[in-house]
């Protein structure tokens, strides 16, 4: 057997890899602040196999609980990273080589721009709000905004159109972890009350969004998508939060993604795509993509 990953009968063989390279796969998929790592590591040096089984053992000893299907992303997870960290290991790196630190688009021999000027937005013409309002709920923002800015449409009459869409639709598609309406609509009468007073802060004023709950948002769970952090409660907002808040945006829900940013099934179901619900919706922004697909954000 060469050296590396193989897969054999769902298991994973595991000769010839090294502690680091293991160690660093549960780094970047958020769980090496766990038992988990090393309390696997140990098992699989006895079995010399990485299994499913391994894995259930392994979580007992750590305190976690993961489904059979999380399960099998790890070891394909595990097997893909070792794969390619044995790939990268090929390619001969001479030490006098700096690290890619730095990206410099500006062409050689060409100056810096350092004039400044204001920001002009171009606004969208001749937008009218619908008969029925439901019929925005697919448009672009660029439209949204100027129903918003011109006061044909409310924040809370937009807010609360997508609340419905998500309250429909949501379940079905499996892509909101949590639901923010109190939050919601608290920002929306904000949004509105401040377009009353003349204040208006942009293509983002009371447009109702989503964020995918690798986003922390103060005062709700920020999941991952994995059961272990199901009741996880960061302190703070995440900044994208903090500055879409500040630009006037609503949040109206947490949205799905696969467990820890993989795949497209969470601790809740599977995620699905809107096209085709036999088909799921995948990565750190599979939420994201279906709800917005869906129209059950802005």
């Amino acid at each position: 057997m060469s050296e590396g990953f193989g897969r054999v009968r769902g298991e994973t063989a595991v000769e010839g890899v090294d502690r680091r390279s293991f160690m660093a796969y549960f780094s970047a998929v958020g769980l090496a602040g766990t038992l988990l790592p090393g309390v696997l590591w140990a098992k699989i040096q006895e079995a010399s196999t990485l299994s499913k089984e391994v894995l259930a053992e392994a979580e007992k000893v750590a305190g976690l609980d993961f489904t059979d299907a999380e399960r099998e992303m790890m070891l394909q997870g595990l097997e893909r990273n070792l794969q390619a960290y044995e790939a990268l290991r090929e390619i001969p790196v001479p030490n006098e080589v700096p690290p890619a630190v730095t990206f410099d688009p500006m062409l050689p021999g060409r100056p810096y721009p350092t004039e400044v000027r204001p920001f002009r937005m171009s606004r969208e013409r001749g937008v009218e709000r619908p008969a029925r309002l439901e019929e925005v709920a697919f448009w672009p923002v660029t439209k949204l905004s100027e129903l918003v800015r011109t006061r044909q449409v409310s924040s809370v009459e937009l807010t609360e159109m997508y609340l419905e869409r998500l309250e429909v639709h949501g379940p079905t598609l499996e892509a909101v972890i949590n639901r923010t309406d109190d939050l919601a609509l608290a920002q929306a009468r904000q949004a509105d009350a401040d377009l009353a007073r003349g204040v208006y802060r942009g293509p983002l004023h009371g447009i109702p969004w989503g964020a995918k709950d690798l986003l922390a948002a103060e005062g709700y769970p920020t999941t991952w998508g994995a059961q272990p952090y199901a009741d996880q409660m960061l302190a703070r907002s995440a900044t994208v939060v903090e500055r879409l808040e500040e630009a006037g945006a609503v949040l109206v829900a947490k949205l799905t993604l696969g467990a820890l940013a993989m795949g497209d099934y969470w601790f809740g179901g599977r995620t699905r795509n809107p096209w085709n619900l036999e088909q799921g919706s995948s990565g750190s922004s599979a939420g994201s993509a279906a709800a917005t697909v869906a129209g059950l954000v802005g």
